[in-house]
């Protein structure tokens, strides 16, 4: 597993409902300023289904990022499996500097694991980001 961690200067309660309502998704869940996120929907529950498509700026490239989630605990952790068979973990933990974001996931084999690593991490820097300045 590739893990990542950040820490934000928020809330719990605004750190989760920035992570998993869809109309803050779309404002962070892209990896550079050429990409956004035009879409998004997520039924946060055990057993729920999510879909963001992230597309490049100059209509080159889309893809949709999907899943289901196999564990959501309220202000604590989401597990989830992706549409291709890949397990994520994620975990929230209040700390004195903020909410610090934990996420593993299965590295996928098409692209090399410090470039996913890279992607990954910058999307966690944009949620950051988005948060902390909204």
């Amino acid at each position: 597993m590739i893990t990542l961690k950040n820490t934000i200067n928020a809330s719990l309660d605004k750190v989760w409902d920035f992570w998993s309502k869809p109309e803050h998704i779309t404002k962070w869940a892209f990896a550079s300023p050429d990409w956004y996120a035009p879409y998004a929907e997520n039924d946060l529950r055990e057993g729920g289904k999510f879909s963001t498509t992230m597309s490049a700026k100059d209509g080159s490239m889309s893809f949709d990022f999907l899943g289901e989630y196999t564990l959501v605990k309220q202000d604590q952790a989401i597990n989830y499996v992706m549409g291709d068979g890949r397990k994520a973990v994620i975990t929230f933990t209040e700390t004195p500097e903020g909410v610090e974001i934990i996420e593993s996931f299965d590295p996928e084999t098409e692209n090399p694991e410090e470039m996913q690593r890279g992607g990954w991490q910058a999307i966690l820097d944009n949620f950051k980001n988005y948060v902390e300045s909204n």
